[in-house]
């Protein structure tokens, strides 16, 4: 929605003088924001990871885009990209090349300790299966005696293996058959192909996976499992920027806006208790 679009909304919902004021703050936020350019917010993100964040046609495009369009607008500023490969972002935000980090930056005590988080998202993974298999696993303990792929290396890998060996074998079920796969697009493909019946992916990465094969897929887990919480990092120097970044996300909050970006994504609020979890490394 922009900028115009919204206060158009303003107007219709309430008053013309509730969106004289909107736009007023977003002027008075711009002035006082210490942004590297005038007038703009510039956002250092690695453009290589659907849905999140990538290039489509030259342009930035994901779940990281569509927020951080917003919150720019809310701040009164114009949002600004710089593709910058993941290892390297932190040395670019401490090296002031850019206002704030969005690219699905984990929040972890090693980062905490060099740079300030503003929380924005909640990601964690997701059990797909095809749209007519007969059984619906909501959660690890369901993929007993399943034949489950997975892209190669993932964090719940060793999970699922340990949910495999401390509950389904003692219980007198079968193992999970865990299948990796080089891509998850690969391991998506083997549950079409019928040689798995679940994959276990992100959340995301899983609801990109249903619209892209047109329903021939279905999510079935109903909640995040192993959930991450997620955030944008500005420089601890900062601290005007983080407290305009949070009011914006505050001011998503306010319009819908917030809730409707992140379920678009199957994405979810971050958990206090996560986020102080993830910063205790608990």
């Amino acid at each position: 929605m922009t900028k115009k679009q919204l206060v158009k909304k303003i107007i219709i919902g309430s008053s013309m003088l509730t969106a004289v004021c909107f736009a007023q703050q977003s002027l008075v936020y711009a002035a006082d924001v210490p942004t590297i350019e005038p007038g703009t917010l510039l956002i250092g993100s690695d453009m290589t990871y659907p849905p999140y964040i990538y290039l489509e046609d030259g342009t930035p495009s994901g779940f990281e885009v569509d927020f951080m369009n917003a919150v720019a607008e809310h701040m009164g500023l114009e949002a600004e990209y710089v593709d910058t490969r993941f290892a390297q972002l932190i040395v670019g935000l401490r090296s002031n090349r850019y206002d704030v980090i969005a690219s699905l930056l984990y929040i972890t005590p090693e980062r905490a300790e060099v740079i300030d988080y503003v929380p924005h998202t909640q990601t964690g993974s997701s059990i797909l299966t095809a749209s007519n298999y007969a059984e619906s696993p909501r959660e690890p303990r369901d993929l007993c005696g399943m034949r489950v792929s997975s892209i190669q290396g993932a964090s719940w890998v060793p999970k699922l293996t340990k949910v495999s060996d401390e509950h389904c074998v003692p219980n007198g079920l079968d193992e999970i058959d865990i299948r990796e796969f080089a891509t998850a697009p690969e391991a998506t493909q083997a549950i079409l192909a019928g040689a798995v019946d679940a994959q276990f992916a992100d959340a995301s990465v899983a609801q990109l996976a249903v619209e892209n094969t047109v329903d021939a897929l279905k999510i079935t887990s109903e909640e995040l499992i192993y959930p991450i919480p997620v955030g944008l990092g500005v420089n601890s120097s900062n601290p005007e920027i983080k407290d305009a970044i949070a009011s914006a996300i505050e001011s998503m909050k306010e319009t819908g806006e917030y809730d409707e970006i992140l379920s678009a994504y199957n994405l979810s609020a971050p958990d206090p208790d996560e986020v102080e979890a993830a910063l205790s490394n608990n």
